[in-house]
């Protein structure tokens, strides 16, 4: 389970921008889930709220966007969103000639503070 090990990296990320901002709290955190990241997440919130206990995001609230799994057809020389990030097929013209252009991994999006 790699969700934990990023929800630490998460975590250490908004309790420096929190402290920068002489913040009391962390109220709000918005994640954008990299398509290819395999992260799952029910356990990436699981995650989240048990290393967040008595820090300064004890109580956050996480918020996740699903990144799409867009990729470039040379075949056909379109920007394809694929249905599924395994599904490396483009669905216009069934090329398998494709650039993938999606993430692998999460990203700190916005940080809500008090």
């Amino acid at each position: 389970m790699h969700e934990i090990t990023l929800c630490h990296y998460a975590l250490e990320i908004m309790q420096q921008h929190a402290q920068q901002q002489q913040a009391r709290r962390i109220t709000a955190v918005w994640l954008e889930v990299g398509a290819y990241s395999c992260v799952e997440a029910q356990a990436l919130h699981f995650c989240f709220d048990m290393v967040c206990r008595g820090t300064l995001a004890e109580g956050c609230t996480l918020h996740l966007q699903q990144q799409q799994a867009l990729s470039w057809c040379h075949d056909c020389q379109c920007e394809v969103a694929l249905p599924l990030p395994q599904v490396r097929i483009c669905p216009h013209c069934e090329g398998h000639n494709l650039r993938v252009q999606a993430d692998d991994g999460i990203q700190i999006k916005r940080l809500e503070i008090e």
